[in-house]
């Protein structure tokens, strides 16, 4: 009886290990023991072949699985052409599109301050991505590994690609990257929905010159401010993959520089994907000048362990190899990282598979993720939360508009009656502007709105005198109006391969002849950096930041208009007052006068700044409690105003007495919290003492010292409410 037990037992065991194809699909070893007998079982060839962006073996059943880019939506298709290259009935090649929800861009979405949005706009994400790889036409291939969020950071607001981050602040971005991750990844303990590859590791925040430059700064900026939301993405929010920028850090190439291995993998226990950029191997050679040829600069950095080439590279990994200066023990260190990623992913499972998203896309009869009601709303909350209300004044403020008051409505400029797509957008289900927004809110209200792009023969000027309001919406165009790679017409446009060169609005010209016309003018600026708007500043009475992109962009801009949602957005850059006043574009030391935490020069907007239509009032910090890790306080915050609405609670630490030179303020904690009016919410804080804490060079540690430390708690950097000391 008891053989009979033991037999049937071990031939349980036995038929369930055997409905497993190959020992790396049982899903009882550990993570590292099947990793360790997939590589096993590779060939050579299958090895160098997994040093692209396909995680695929087709011999082992081990599906294809590439990148694909999701800035602030998945991109198949739009302006830089993300779609599948097809051919027509000639042969002809031509590029797919597919319909993906399309959020504002990633600067627009830090001003939100949201870490809850942006989880939820990470799991959108990548449902939409899951429900396209598994669909059973799987037109567009599977690509769940999303090259999203960016977590460098916007120490320059002359950066082409300023767009594509969530600001200046070191300790913003890292909480906003983290929710993106966690979106993007799941809850599930075992699988990701979708894999969160970070862009750019190192300091790639120039364009001119951006294939052979080097970010110059010392190891404390290193980890107090480059590398922090990278490191917080990766040890905070769970994310197993990250791109090598194009530019070298103090001299040393990033898609080879040894901190790659010593810190990101040895320190931060990053496992996963290190790929280079677009033609990385050849600007080693080329522009670097790092390798006297290609073969040279493969073996480098596949020794780096980065194992991802995004351009061709097979022949070069070959030539190392017989030469001597790769090895294939070389190879299977670096590829192990993205079979770590391949396994997270459930593609080593084989068809056994209690991986809990695949059967996302496979009922052909719902609704696709793109086109449900909670996807279209969830993108005009984006709209809604991103708003930032800069300016509102005057005894009977022109926002939100008074649509009894009101009954002729001037709506002026280029982003009036489009929405424009920036260079990393895919292709929205469909696309509402301001002009349409405002006319589909204000239906039925009596309110006359008339549309003119521009002021060509002194059109606009004559249309603004019977107006009672004039919208004027302007601001850049992110891909210079063409699609043409490095072309940016305008010296106030920047984009990918392009820094800007003046920080002055366009229009501005326009605006103060319109302003002349009729002194009621809303401005409405649609972009993905600061201006320098010092006579906006002084003259026009409302003014409105939103940036590009978002398929709901005039609801939500009318949301705002109409007062039917209170805006909450903060700015998370500086807008400088003068362009003058920054160092040069290649000095990375932000000691230098960068940024809010060392800024001395006059803004036009400072750090953190946002309105509100309502007031808030800030009581006395409660219950200040120190902890290990962490100290804790408490601020009521109280809305005294007529309407509901979001505040944005910060608090900025203060150094009174350090051993090192610190930032003249630093951002510690935030917390966007909706209060109804006349209500008081008690607002609850955690700082973290890593967060207060400086770099020792000589230990190799971050110290935290008691050293009088002062708590600013506000509405911006400098409208500081309370202020507490920690004891």
């Amino acid at each position: 009886m008891r053989k009979t037990f033991l037999l049937t037992v071990i031939l349980g065991v036995s038929i369930a290990a055997g409905a497993q194809k190959y020992k790396f699909n049982n899903t009882r070893l550990s993570d590292s023991k099947r990793i360790d007998c997939l590589i096993d079982m590779l060939t050579l060839d299958e090895k160098i072949s997994l040093l692209s962006t396909n995680l695929g073996v087709e011999r082992l059943g081990i599906p294809d699985c590439g990148q694909r880019e999701g800035l602030h939506g998945v991109a198949i298709g739009g302006p830089g052409n993300w779609g599948i290259r097809k051919r027509d009935g000639n042969g002809v090649p031509y590029q797919t599109e597919y319909p993906t929800t399309i959020f504002p861009q990633s600067y627009g979405l830090g001003e939100s301050w949201d870490t809850g949005l942006m989880a939820e706009i990470g799991n959108q994400r990548a449902e939409e991505v899951r429900w396209y790889a598994q669909s059973p036409k799987r037109e567009c291939g599977c690509n769940l590994v999303l090259r999203a969020p960016n977590a460098d950071l916007g120490r320059d607001p002359r950066w082409g690609r300023t767009e594509e981050c969530f600001g200046e602040d070191a300790f913003l971005t890292a909480s906003m990257t983290v929710a993106i991750i966690k979106g993007l990844q799941g809850d599930n303990p075992r699988y990701w929905k979708a894999a969160a590859l970070m862009k750019h590791f190192l300091a790639n925040s120039n364009e001119d010159g951006r294939d052979s430059t080097s970010s110059n700064f010392s190891e404390r900026l290193f980890r107090e401010y480059y590398s922090y939301p990278f490191y917080k993405g990766i040890a905070s929010g769970g994310s197993k993959a990250f791109m090598a920028a194009y530019n070298s850090w103090n001299g040393v190439p990033m898609c080879v520089n040894p901190v790659l291995e010593n810190i990101a993998r040895r320190e931060w226990g990053m496992d996963g994907i290190i790929c280079t950029d677009g033609g990385a191997l050849g600007l080693l050679i080329n522009a670097h000048h790092a390798y006297k040829d290609r073969a040279e600069g493969a073996a480098a950095v596949v020794k780096a362990t980065t194992g991802q080439f995004l351009d061709s590279y097979k022949e070069d990994v070959r030539m190392a190899l017989e030469r001597g200066i790769l090895t294939e023990k070389d190879i299977d260190k670096a590829i192990r990282g993205n079979l770590t990623v391949a396994l997270r992913l459930g593609l080593l499972d084989g068809e056994d598979s209690s991986n809990p998203y695949i059967i996302i896309g496979k009922d052909t009869t719902a609704t696709p993720p793109f086109l449900t009601k909670e996807a279209c709303s969830l993108a005009r909350k984006a709209v809604v939360k991103s708003a930032v209300l800069m300016k509102n004044e005057g005894s009977h403020p022109l926002l939100p508009i008074d649509t009894i008051a009101t009954k002729r409505i001037l709506l002026v400029g280029p982003y009036s009656e489009h929405v424009v797509q920036d260079w990393y957008s895919g292709k929205p289900p469909y696309e509402v502007s301001i002009a349409k927004g405002l006319k589909d809110a204000m239906r039925g209200t009596g309110v006359t709105i008339n549309t003119v792009a521009d002021n060509a023969m002194g059109r606009a000027e004559t249309m603004a005198k019977d107006a009672d309001m004039v919208i004027v919406c302007t601001g850049n165009h992110p891909y210079g109006t063409r699609t043409d790679w490095k072309f940016c017409p305008v010296a106030s446009d920047g984009r990918e391969a392009v820094d800007r060169h003046s920080m002055e609005l366009p229009d501005e010209d326009m605006i103060r002849r319109l302003y002349n016309a009729n002194h009621n003018i809303v401005l409405v600026l649609v972009s993905s950096f600061p201006y320098t708007i010092n006579w906006c500043k002084e003259n026009i009475p409302s003014i409105l930041h939103t940036t590009h992109c978002s398929q709901e962009q005039g609801n939500g801009i009318a949301d705002i208009l109409l007062g039917k949602a209170n805006p909450a957005g903060r700015l998370t850059q500086t807008w400088i007052s003068d362009i003058a006043s920054l160092p040069p574009m290649m000095d990375y030391d932000i000691t230098n006068n960068r940024t809010y935490m060392y800024n001395d020069s006059s803004v036009t907007y400072p750090f953190g700044h946002g309105l509100s239509y309502t007031h808030f009032n800030y009581g006395r910090i409660e219950d200040i409690k120190v902890g290990k890790d962490s100290i804790h306080i408490t601020v009521p915050v109280t809305n005294d105003g007529s309407m509901d609405g979001d505040e944005v609670v910060q608090v900025y630490a203060k150094f009174h007495s350090s051993k090192v030179d610190r930032p003249k303020q630093l951002l510690c904690a935030f917390s966007r919290v909706s209060i109804d009016k006349g209500k008081t919410v008690k607002v609850r804080l955690s700082i973290s003492k890593e967060r207060l804490s400086y770099w020792d060079c000589q230990t190799h540690s971050f110290v935290f010292e008691n050293c009088g430390i002062e708590l600013n708690v506000g509405a911006s950097s400098t409208d500081i409410r309370q202020t507490a000391f920690v004891p």
